[in-house]
């Protein structure tokens, strides 16, 4: 089971982003405070889980946490700041969406930006080390998810419901075919070549 804390005592909030690699969509950040005496043996990073238990756990999750919150970059800001800066940005939202002040804030990675005066702890793989972390992972991948589903929707050539952004052969294909979509990331090689794209 992943550990519950990183200090005994500390009001904590584990944080993660989902979609930073995919080349459409925002990039989704997630804050997760869990109770102290909270224990699950399911919940870990969530690229190791199905679809269909991320869903169950974030049901979990959200019943559960002291405070929980969801928030995002869009393409545009990715496109103008670079996508470290726009998942770092997107985390800082999350974190201000909490309901409750935490007294430390332990991030997914090796690399924050300070936020405000509140102490933190890069952990690389923290996803799959801390509970908080994880449970961030999950919010923030089902809610990116849901959305690429969506979007689904308005763009069916890039079958998002399946490849959610991601750059798949499919995906990268869909784009050559049919251009770049006022989602797509166009700071990113959309097509893993120089060439030049049409655009929607």
């Amino acid at each position: 089971m992943l550990k519950p804390f990183y200090l005994d005592g500390i009001r904590e909030a584990g944080c993660d982003e989902a979609g930073r690699g995919c080349l459409a969509g925002p990039v989704y950040a997630a804050a997760v405070i869990l109770p102290k005496r909270y224990r699950n043996r399911e919940l870990n990073d969530s690229k190791k889980l199905t679809a269909r238990q991320r869903e169950k756990l974030r049901g979990e999750i959200t019943g559960h946490a002291v405070a929980w919150s969801i928030a995002s970059c869009d393409n545009s800001e990715i496109d103008s700041m670079n996508i470290l800066r726009a998942s770092i940005t997107a985390m800082h939202r999350a974190i201000s969406g909490l309901t409750v002040t935490p007294l430390l804030l332990l991030i997914d990675g090796n690399r924050f930006y300070t936020y405000g005066d509140i102490p933190h702890h890069t952990i690389v793989r923290g996803d799959a080390t801390y509970l908080s972390i994880a449970a961030a992972s999950v919010l923030a991948k089902t809610e990116r998810d849901r959305y690429m589903e969506e979007l689904d929707a308005l763009y069916p050539q890039y079958a998002w419901r399946h490849n959610k952004g991601y750059p798949t052969p499919e995906h990268r294909k869909a784009i050559a075919r049919y251009g770049p979509s006022p989602l797509h990331r166009l700071s990113f090689n959309l097509l893993d070549t120089q060439q030049e794209l049409p655009f929607l």
